[in-house]
């Protein structure tokens, strides 16, 4: 997979993609990163990227030439074609599905919009996909663009130390994650489950589903909407959050 990202700040990727599971990843060749300065493809000796918005108001918003020019020359670096996603507030919101439909993809050119925005145009008649990865506010894309190329890169095959491992992460089953505990087995008075020390895997499997369940109804209930239980299930957590 090849990654292109647009930004006007390429020194602030430097440490994240130099670590960790990133790093790894483009170590076995699984993914390529490349890094582009909009500020390149400005038409001006200044190198200028904003300008202030038509009919007044606060903040600068991005020109539309340097964009257009740095996606055109990025496209034209690799033969692989994929979506040309601008991070914006305005985006769908970014989640496990959609880290896993993005890590699908051949490539992906990421816009790091700055500023109070971009121009329109380039929402219109550039970006294929917009995407955001929550309702805050940042000062820009790049840290946007940080956390959806860790989560797409966590979907690729290989990316992981186990084939496992990606399937168990919190959502990727729709629900929170369960507890999870490591040696030793008593630390300062506090034990852990005996069912996770029996070796009975059957019993393992059903207390973690549980577990999941619980977690989920008291810290994001909106995710057991879509969630599948069966009747059982259902009762032991009504069972269970009543006595909480």
């Amino acid at each position: 997979m090849r990654i292109d990202i647009l930004t006007i700040f390429p020194g602030m990727f430097s440490g994240p993609f130099e670590e960790s599971i990133v790093k790894r990843a483009v170590e076995k060749g699984l993914v390529q990163i490349f890094l582009h300065d909009i500020r390149d493809y400005a038409s001006d000796k200044h190198r200028t990227v904003d300008d202030y918005p038509f009919g007044g108001g606060q903040g600068m918003l991005m020109k539309p030439e340097p964009l257009f020019a740095a996606v055109e020359d990025v496209q034209g670096q690799a033969a692989e074609r994929g979506p040309i996603v601008l991070l914006t507030p305005q985006g769908r919101l970014f989640d496990q599905e959609v880290a896993v439909e993005l890590a699908r993809q051949d490539r992906l050119i990421v816009i790091c919009g700055h500023y109070e925005g971009v121009d329109a145009r380039v929402h219109e008649h550039l970006a294929t996909d917009e995407i955001s990865i929550g309702d805050y506010v940042l000062s820009g894309g790049e840290l946007a663009a940080m956390v959806v190329v860790d989560a797409v890169v966590r979907q690729i095959p290989g990316a992981l130390g186990s084939p496992l491992s990606s399937g168990d992460d919190s959502f990727a089953q729709g629900l929170l994650e369960h507890p999870q505990y490591t040696r030793p087995a008593e630390f300062r008075g506090m034990s852990v489950p005996e069912v996770l020390l029996s070796g009975n895997h059957g019993e393992i499997a059903r207390w973690r589903r549980r577990q999941s369940l619980l977690r989920t109804a008291q810290n994001r209930p909106d995710l057991l909407a879509s969630a599948e239980l069966t009747e059982e299930e259902k009762q032991w957590l009504l069972t269970n959050l009543s006595s909480q």
